[in-house]
């Protein structure tokens, strides 16, 4: 349990129940007292804490791939390479890289001024839907927006698609098919997880660029922000 993997899992359950407390609790408490109010104080703190665990995620995902793709690649040099010094400093950098991101989309929310409108059609303070509301002008944000998603989910991403191409090429290399099928395991349960968060994410926004119906983007958002969080768990305890 000292493993560089049981390190950075450690640190994504951890992740996953910030992610899911900052929008489940309040989403309880609609519904058992009826009422859907929210303060704005209250929500830019959920989407400041929403962007920071949600970028965490997928920083450690990415991380975990470079682990998995130095154990299958390197495996000589793994605990050389993933030694302690090196890991903590990775999920340092990850959580100081979401804190980051995240202060810097919700503070130019600071400059805008909002309409007499002030109904979200979700059921938390998402920053897209947000920025609908304002009745100012929101190129600042859509530009810091489209930035910051740029920088913290495609890159990591393309990293994650690297290693896992490094990591294939390896296997395929293995004569024998006992050795391909253990090689294959060591990334399995990473593999589905990985599936799972950016196949979700991916569908919320693909819904809701394809329909203009809240309720198909709602359904969606469900998917990533309280399904994805929970079967993580349950996926890597299987695996163990």
């Amino acid at each position: 349990f000292h493993t560089p993997m049981y390190f950075f899992l450690s640190n994504l359950s951890f992740a996953d129940i910030c992610f899911t407390s900052t929008t489940i609790p309040k989403m309880l408490l609609n519904i058992q007292t009826q009422s859907k109010v929210i303060t704005y104080a209250g929500c830019l703190s959920q989407i400041f804490f929403f962007i920071v665990f949600g970028c965490l995620d997928n920083l450690l995902l990415t991380v975990m791939a470079y682990d998995r793709f130095v154990a299958i690649c390197q495996p000589l040099y793994y605990t050389v390479i993933m030694n302690p010094r090196l890991c903590g400093l990775l999920a340092l950098g990850s959580w100081c890289i979401s804190v980051m991101g995240s202060l810097l989309e919700t503070l130019t929310i600071l400059r805008l001024s909002f309409c007499t409108n002030r109904e979200i059609p979700h059921f938390f303070c998402d920053l897209p839907e947000v920025l609908k509301l304002a009745c100012s002008n929101t190129l600042v944000n859509n530009i810091v927006v489209y930035f910051t998603t740029g920088l913290l989910a495609m890159i990591p991403f393309n990293g994650i698609l690297f290693s896992y191409y490094q990591i294939v090429s390896s296997i395929l290399r293995i004569s024998s098919a006992r050795g391909k099928y253990k090689a294959f395991s060591t990334c399995g349960s990473h593999l589905s997880v990985v599936s799972l968060f950016y196949g979700t994410g991916l569908g919320v926004y693909l819904s809701s660029a394809a329909t203009s119906s809240s309720r198909t983007s709602l359904v969606a958002s469900v998917m990533y922000t309280v399904v994805t969080p929970m079967l993580n768990p349950l996926i890597y305890t299987l695996r163990n």
